[in-house]
This record gives C-alpha cells, structure tokens and sequence, in this order.
C-alpha cells in the first residue's frame, strides 16, 4: 500500500463566505470535503454543489469542513469573481469558495497541483491532511457519506509541532 502525504495546498486569489483564507493546516483535525466547480458547468450546478450543500447542512462543522474550489479552465472572461459572488448569493451557497488561482496558460493551480481532469471533482482529505478521496464526477450521496463517515471514524489527527516544539491543533498553535 502507498504511503499517504500530505494533500497539496490550495492556491487561491479570493474567498468567499469566510472572513478569512482556509488553508489546509488550519483546518487540520477536521475531514474536509472539497467541491471543485465551474458555475457554467451543469453537473456541477445540478448534482455537484447541492450534494456538497447537503453535506454542509448535515455534519457538524467541527467534524467536516466543506469547501468550494472555483476552478475556471475555460469560458474565463464569464466566470470572474463578481460573477461568483452573484452565482453564490443566487444559489444560496454558504460554505467558503475559494477562486482557483490561474497560472496564466489555462489550467488553474490548484486543479493542476490535484491532476483534476475537469469539474464537479470531489476530493476529500483527512484530518491529518492527507488527501483520501480523488473522484472526478458525481459520487452517489449514499458512497459519499459512507466515505465520510469512514474519516470521521478514524482516530483523530496527532497534533503538529512547530519549528520551535510547540504544539499546533486545529484551534491554532501554542
């Protein structure tokens, strides 16, 4: 079996629904559901961001952390962010959404730093912030939650040490 490493951290330009930027170390010690989308894209609208909104509605913060990844590949000029802000607010999306940030040839950083092959993609990650979970499409909700379910039953994440020995847990660092 391979070893499992870290997942690769997001780059992003912008986030919404949040007051600040989620990073994967400090959502370390939560599973994290990430919906990667296009708003133009239609399984991501009728299948991938309603799932990812039932999953926020239905675990407890604490335990699942789900996040929205606005990767724009293609159609770029009618997917910018005051577009996104009027999509989310239109579709009543509350989870955070964090713009994929591009890398000026045409696939997005973090879709590239993933290998995603296109959008709705659902990744999962751990708590230890290793990523479980790579699925390209729509996951049946009833897979899905049992995979989730699956995370949440395993022993939480030890905590991380700084440079300097100190302690970090999800809730910051000593």
């Amino acid at each position: 079996m391979a070893e499992l490493r870290l997942a690769p951290e997001w780059r992003t330009t912008q986030w919404f629904n949040t007051a600040t930027p989620l990073s994967l170390e400090t959502l370390r010690g939560r599973v994290v559901m990430v919906s990667a989308f296009q708003m133009l894209c239609p399984g991501c609208v009728s299948q991938g961001l309603p799932q990812a909104q039932r999953v926020a509605e239905t675990f407890r913060l604490e335990d699942v952390q789900v996040v929205g990844l606005h990767t724009v590949f293609e159609h770029h000029d009618a997917m910018g962010p005051k577009s996104l802000e009027a999509f989310l607010h239109e579709y009543k999306i509350k989870f955070p959404v964090g713009v994929d940030a591009p890398d000026g040839v045409g696939i997005p950083q973090t879709m590239r730093a993933y290998d995603m092959r296109g959008t709705p993609t659902t990744l999962l990650i751990d708590r230890a912030g290793r990523l479980r979970r790579h699925a390209f499409g729509h996951l049946p909700d009833l897979q899905l939650g049992a995979e989730l379910m699956a995370l949440l039953g395993e022993a939480p994440a030890p905590s991380a040490r700084q440079s300097d020995g100190s302690a970090c847990t999800p809730g910051g660092c000593d």
